[in-house]
């Protein structure tokens, strides 16, 4: 199937919030973890959603030429044809931007998208992420609506975060304090600036605890009732049940009950990337531990090109990537849910 239309994006994301379900949104970095995650959503029987970071679009334009905007479109591209031949449906998605990246990040790419559409084309990405979480939330918001309208034009849908994550991505650091909890004030102000979905669609990776990075359970303090409160000062004043589709950032060390209580709330994507990071490293190392003599040329000898092949090890990366993801879809009930 090709990659996502903007409607059957929409109606991706609409299924998941009615039936109870989320997807996993996986951080790639190359077209090995490109395909690594693909496999993994076609084994799990899950439509899914393939994302990149600043860093990730820099990397994927070549450790030399660093070129957001150029990594993104390759990888777009590259990821149009390959996704052809896996059996589901699949959204691509640039995850955190920060305000001092947007210029060189999301808004040449949704440029890019509105002379697509223009043309009769999809637009390039399906979504895009502001990551307004180092302003004040008045600042976050302004920019937002710019966003919001300019996604709207370019058929893409808009993800916005109120709150602080903790830890770190991409250089991106949240301090562990109070301000990982957004409150229903904030969630009210975000309605009164954006709209529900009146301005176009977007949706919301609000905070409950979350923190970037690798922690064993019980470390990341969630609160899932703070998106509960949200939805429900919303539904109080505006009506509209549910009204928000919410994002599950820093997810590492969650416990089950955890992430599916947040999906009660609204959740219909989580990001997923440390956990694949190490999924896809481990065969690696593996691979050379059991084969050193192999990959390394040892006192003099030739090694082993079959052990230093990149695909060699490159397959037992892309297998335990994949099977991480199938991990992942179960875990948020998506699995077995692809769209016909």
């Amino acid at each position: 199937m090709p990659i996502a239309s903007p409607e059957v994006y929409t109606e991706m994301l609409s299924r998941a919030k009615s039936e109870g379900f989320a997807y996993p949104a996986i951080n790639v970095t190359s077209s090995q973890t490109l395909h690594a995650a693909l496999r993994g959503f076609a084994e799990a029987e899950s439509d899914g959603i393939v994302q990149i970071s600043t860093g990730g679009a820099d990397f994927l334009s070549g450790t030399t030429v660093k070129d957001m905007v150029t990594g993104s479109v390759a990888f777009a591209e590259f990821a149009r044809v390959v996704a052809d031949k896996y059996p589901v449906n699949v959204a691509l998605h640039t995850d955190h931007c920060p305000k001092n990246k947007l210029d060189g990040f999301v808004r040449p790419l949704l440029e890019i998208s509105k002379e697509r559409v223009a043309k009769g084309q999809e637009p390039l990405f399906q979504s895009h992420m502001w990551d307004g979480s180092a302003v004040e939330l008045g600042e976050n918001l302004e920019i937002a609506q710019e966003l919001l309208a300019a996604s709207k034009e370019a058929r893409t849908i808009l993800e916005i975060e109120v709150g602080v994550v903790g830890g770190e991505e991409d250089g991106i650091v949240g301090e562990i304090n109070e301000k990982l909890y957004t409150t229903p004030e904030d969630a009210l102000r975000t309605a009164e600036a954006l709209g529900l979905g009146e301005k176009g669609y977007y949706m919301t990776a609000l905070t409950f605890g979350n923190v970037h990075g690798s922690y064993k359970p019980g470390f990341v303090k969630l609160r899932p009732e703070v998106l509960k409160e949200a939805q429900d000062a919303v539904a109080e004043k505006y009506g509209k049940a549910k009204a928000f589709d919410f994002v599950f950032h820093g997810g590492s060390g969650s416990t089950m009950e955890e992430i599916h209580e947040a999906i009660g709330y609204g959740v219909v994507k989580m990001n997923v990337d440390t956990d694949t990071q190490y999924a896809f490293t481990r065969p690696i190392v593996d691979h050379i531990m059991k084969n050193y003599d192999g990959v390394l040329k040892v006192d003099g000898e030739i090694g082993s090109k079959k052990a230093y092949d990149p695909r060699a090890y490159g397959k037992a990366a892309e297998a335990g990537m994949a099977a991480r993801v199938v991990e992942a879809a179960q875990h948020l009930k998506a699995a077995g849910n692809k769209m016909n």
